[in-house]
């Protein structure tokens, strides 16, 4: 099962603020052992809000937001993708990781639909398109 493990952005991370070498140094320890026990898919910190767009679609109409957006407790700061066997187990590492922020700080959890959550309505065709999109994500085609 994949899981996204989303860190909720804080006033120090909307600021701009970097992280000091030795939450860095933490995180990269942390990161580590995740590597090491076969967990991490991809890890990735993101920019402040300030740097962003947000894009709201309207029927056929797109309509581009620029940032910074302001209720910091729905934005993102930062992600990694796990490949666990279940929520339990993704809790566990979550509860491992160290404070990503100087602040309190919140991560949040949730699983990555696979194909076979779509049911029948992931016909065999599009599954095919979808391996073959992979396959060039991963370089195989």
């Amino acid at each position: 099962m994949r899981f996204m493990v989303i860190v909720k952005a804080s006033p120090e991370s909307e600021a701009g603020e970097m992280p000091s070498n030795e939450l860095l140094a933490a995180m990269g320890a942390y990161n580590e052992e995740l590597a090491k026990a076969g967990v991490i898919l991809a890890a990735e910190g993101l920019h402040p809000s300030s740097r962003g767009v947000r894009v709201q679609f309207s029927g056929k109409q797109r309509t581009v937001i620029d940032g910074p957006f302001m209720e910091t407790k729905e934005l993102i700061a930062g992600f990694w993708i796990f490949n666990v066997q279940s929520l339990q187990e993704a809790i566990d590492w979550v509860k491992r990781c160290p404070n990503p922020m100087v602040s309190d700080s919140e991560i949040e959890i949730r699983q990555v639909f696979e194909a076979e959550d779509f049911g029948e309505n992931f016909t065999p065709e599009l599954r095919e398109q979808e391996e073959h999109l992979r396959a060039k994500m991963s370089g195989q085609s």
